[in-house]
């Protein structure tokens, strides 16, 4: 029993020094670990905050656009690129608010809006379908230089045909008649198997330029 006892005191000793040794580096550590749990829950909290927020100012901008109230979506539009740049529904707004200020005549507006989206929306799919929208708009202002500029980067490979048949009709539209054909054609080889509407249109552009 004196040996057990004298065994439970040698134990006791060594676990005494190990706390002393490293008692403080363990309290730090788990206190770390608490902190960063805690900031994650905290922030995960935040993020689901901000994208409540950001779906009910969306949800304003879509009544207003239906109201063509233009004012209106330019302030809530505003709202969500400044307050919730980082949320999908900004670029969303943004392309509302490109649609609404594009019919009521306001290209510089809506240029501005699809200019952020195709500069700021985190998804590469809604990157590619800002830069189209805005190369439409380009495209009406005949500021044919910008437009290829924005068409000048490579999308997703879904967006593809649709950037060389754009591109078509900028250059088609400036007189490059030549260097349009190639545009057309390249988005003639890029369709898929199915895209049979867009194929005839592209084709019907492409028979329009003629055999020079």
């Amino acid at each position: 029993m004196a040996t057990y006892d004298l065994e439970e005191q040698e134990q006791l000793a060594e676990l005494k020094a190990f706390w002393k040794q490293y008692g403080n580096l363990i309290v730090l550590a788990v206190a770390a670990a608490l902190a960063v749990f805690a900031g994650y829950r905290i922030w995960h909290w935040y993020q689901a905050a901000q994208t409540t927020q950001a779906s009910a100012v969306y949800g304003e901008l879509q009544k207003a656009s239906a109201a063509n109230d233009t004012k209106k979506v330019r302030d809530l539009a505003g709202t969500l690129i400044e307050q919730y740049p980082r949320s999908v529904y900004a670029p969303l707004g943004a392309f509302i608010s490109a649609k609404v200020h594009f019919g009521a005549g306001d290209l510089k507006t809506a240029r501005a809006q699809l200019s952020w989206a195709a500069g700021n929306a985190r998804d590469p799919g809604v990157q590619a379908l800002a830069r189209l929208r805005l190369a439409n708009v380009l495209l009406d202002e005949k500021d044919y230089d910008e437009a290829q500029k924005v068409l000048a980067v490579k999308p997703e490979p879904a967006f593809e045909a649709l950037f060389e048949d754009l591109r078509g009709d900028v250059l088609a539209a400036q007189g490059k008649r030549t260097d349009a054909k190639a545009a057309y054609s390249a988005a003639l080889a890029k369709l898929k198997p199915g895209d049979d509407a867009a194929r005839d249109l592209v084709q019907l552009k492409l028979d329009g330029l003629g055999e020079k």
